[in-house]
């Protein structure tokens, strides 16, 4: 099994094999969430304007989203798990676009199979690679609006590749103590770093300090998420490991 990490929409457009597109802040956190929540189908678009026609085509549908970080107008939530949590979701469909995590969905052309990454289902995600058995792996870190890599997503690919490669001691396992020393270490440079935006007190209404609590939740669910399609339209399945 050969794996490896890409970067921004250039990875997406270069990863073949199973392809895991990674994005923490906030995008694969919130689908997690939102099917947790209760909602049975996700649709993940890149073009916004696709997304406010499939809803103006489908009222009970939910937008979720955001660009520059901020729910875009008519949208019915951000791109924020603490938000969707205060929602109800049960049984609806979310139309979801954002400026990093979708994009790259949209973009990997050449992936035999997408499913998206992030820290909460991290060792679900190693589970199904594991499972699978690919001859290639690529680990793609959507960064910040695609523009530039970020902390917390390299530091998943890296999890995520290191487990998979009988990762040496030290990191956390894939069921182990979420408290682990690493992934304490982990956080503090995503706190640090680009993190730092969720404990900036004029931005707690769109970058609430929970979502980043809730992103780095290492481990809380069991399942993956897929993407298939259905008449030529992107979905999110979950998939219990």
């Amino acid at each position: 099994m050969e794996v490896k990490i890409l970067q921004l929409l250039e990875g997406a457009k270069e990863a073949v094999g199973l392809t895991v597109i990674i994005d923490v802040f906030r995008a694969f956190s919130t689908t997690c969430y939102a099917f947790n929540a209760g909602a049975v189908k996700i649709i993940p678009i890149g073009d916004i304007e696709q997304a406010y026609k499939m809803k103006e085509n489908n009222p009970d549908f939910i937008l979720v989203g955001e660009r520059n970080e901020q729910k875009p107008p008519g949208f019915d939530f951000g791109n924020s798990p603490s938000q969707l949590l205060t929602g109800n979701l049960t049984g609806k469909t979310i139309v979801h676009t954002t400026s990093s995590g979708t994009q790259g969905i949209a973009n990997a052309k050449n992936a035999a199979e997408i499913i998206t990454g992030s820290f909460v289902n991290a060792g679900a995600i190693v589970n199904y690679i594991r499972q699978k058995q690919p001859k290639n792996v690529s680990l793609v870190c959507m960064g910040y609006a695609c523009e530039y890599p970020t902390d917390e997503d390299t530091l998943c690919a890296e999890w995520i590749k290191n487990e998979l490669e009988k990762a040496p001691p030290g990191l956390p396992p894939t069921g182990g103590e979420e408290k682990s020393k690493k992934f304490a270490e982990m956080v503090e440079i995503i706190r640090q770093g680009s993190g730092a935006r969720f404990f900036d007190p004029e931005k707690q209404s769109w970058s609430p300090q929970a979502d980043f609590e809730l992103c780095l939740d290492l481990n809380r669910f069991g399942f993956v998420l897929k993407v298939e399609k259905d008449d030529g339209v992107n979905f999110l399945k979950p998939i219990r490991v």
